[in-house]
């Protein structure tokens, strides 16, 4: 049986958590030796207490907090390390990666020997900034500054904790699970889920923190930039 963290990093949902923990714990409780963790990214409303009251009622529920907003590449990068279970799978808070597609991730991972599996977001339901700009950032990443990823790859993801750790670890000047995953040696592949819109809330990504994450990106990995 499959041991599993489903780690949720989460920025100002009040208006999704609750749902979120409903439907996430009706599939990945599927798992005897599974559990969930939040990673609250500083929100400024009800975010927090909703976990709280959430992890005092079920004791498979754990939480990490940071004292203002670092971001969702710190958010989950703290998740990984704090992660108790043989795998982490990542989810949005937001529903739009749907849990019950966690289980196609997983199986591939077991069957295929793999140590990361992300998820390929079919019909993708995002404005189309955020979609062009996935494929322009991805392109000039691989295709001009040489930088390896998982192609087309989301947030969406089932990873062998340990390796996840080796990530965490890394001493790298820019946080970037994509990047970073590869050169560590990592097996990865990728597979096609269903994506949705937002259950509620607004989206917390703006073009100028798409364009900074790109910026990252391009010289945090490359040397191509100088």
């Amino acid at each position: 049986m499959l041991s599993i963290t489903a780690m949720v990093p989460c920025y100002n949902e009040e208006e999704c958590i609750e749902r979120a923990y409903l439907e996430i714990s009706r599939e990945i409780y599927r798992y005897e030796d599974s559990e969930i963790l939040f990673v609250d990214d500083g929100s400024t409303d009800g975010t927090l207490d909703i976990i709280k009251r959430i992890a005092r009622e079920d004791p498979r529920v754990r939480y990490l907090s940071f004292a203002r907003n670092f971001g969702l590449e710190s958010a989950f990068t703290a998740g990984f390390a704090y992660a108790s279970k043989e795998w982490t799978v990542q989810l949005d808070a937001d529903l739009q990666s749907p849990p019950a597609e966690l289980h196609k991730l997983a199986r591939r991972a077991v069957e295929g020997g793999y140590d990361a599996v992300f998820a390929v977001r079919a019909g993708r339901q995002d404005p189309w900034y955020r979609r062009l700009g996935t494929i322009g950032h991805q392109a000039v990443a691989t295709r001009i500054l040489g930088i390896e990823l998982p192609v087309r790859a989301s947030v969406f993801r089932v990873v062998r904790t340990v390796v996840a750790h080796k990530v965490a670890d890394c001493e790298v000047s820019t946080p970037y699970f994509l990047a970073t995953l590869p050169l560590i040696g990592a097996r990865y592949t990728t597979v096609e889920t269903a994506h949705a819109a937002r259950v509620a809330g607004r989206a917390k990504w703006s073009l100028g923190k798409l364009f900074r994450h790109a910026a990252d990106l391009f010289v945090g990995f490359s040397y191509r930039p100088l």
